[in-house]
């Protein structure tokens, strides 16, 4: 059995360090292409509480901020909140604030989020922490408020290439991709309503396109998983 990837991994490894570069340049390809399917799932708006769970280097808060009325960026690993807060002396946001805690017992108050993102951060779960995460997630919002779920396809051939050493480099800390199927079935057993589901294209120009024309019938084209749930006006967590 191989070692489990946990805190001790992000904080000591050298992963964050690693890859901050082009991680942390916002005018990036990579990372406007981020940005902008993200936010294709649901725009937060002005006056909204947005809560990033797995924050990273900081991406989400840095490019949501400026649209709505708070931004929270949480991940359990000192070096991320470190790294996130370096880039914030950078820029003029006071609506910005990291946390370093659990994404699944964050210790936030109930109810106090209208939008929650996890961009990225799927892959990294086991599958009990998944469960947890999705069931924090509902606690933190509001009534009716949004989950917005970004993640990586394990049908996807290069993912399936990456997952074999083959071609390309299997990353370590990608220790359980989900299928559309499953990040489904994580959001409905949390109690939410799932508003969208869908698949998206890569940012890599050439394959872009030819996933485009074909994700809807070739399967192994279905690069990224985009889901919405929303919280019902009235209902309690799952426990």
């Amino acid at each position: 059995m191989s070692e489990l990837i946990g805190k001790e991994y992000y904080d000591e490894s050298g992963y964050f360090e690693a890859h901050a570069g082009h991680l942390m340049d916002l005018k990036s390809p990579f990372q406007q292409y981020r940005v902008r399917k993200v936010l294709e799932i649901y725009a937060p708006m002005a006056g909204e509480r947005v809560l990033d769970m797995g924050c990273g280097w900081g991406t989400f808060c840095f490019a949501v901020a400026p649209r709505v009325a708070e931004m929270v960026g949480v991940d359990f690993s000192e070096k991320s909140i470190e790294l996130c807060e370096k880039g914030l002396e950078q820029l003029d946001l006071e609506n910005v604030r990291f946390v370093c805690a659990d994404a699944g017992d964050t210790g936030m108050d109930e109810g106090s989020f209208d939008t929650i993102l996890a961009a990225d951060l799927f892959e990294h779960l086991y599958p009990e922490d998944s469960a947890r995460v999705t069931r924090e997630a509902f606690r933190l919002l509001k009534p009716e408020g949004r989950f917005l779920v970004w993640t990586p396809n394990r049908g996807h051939f290069l993912e399936v290439l990456k997952n074999r050493n083959v071609i390309l480099k299997r990353d370590p800390s990608h220790v359980d991709y989900k299928s559309m199927a499953r990040m489904k079935e994580l959001l409905v057993g949390a109690g939410f309503d799932v508003e969208k589901a869908y698949y998206a294209e890569s940012h890599l120009p050439v394959l872009r396109s030819v996933e485009r024309a074909l994700l809807g019938v070739v399967p192994v084209l279905r690069r990224r998983v985009a889901l919405l749930g929303r919280k019902p006006p009235t209902r309690s967590a799952v426990l």
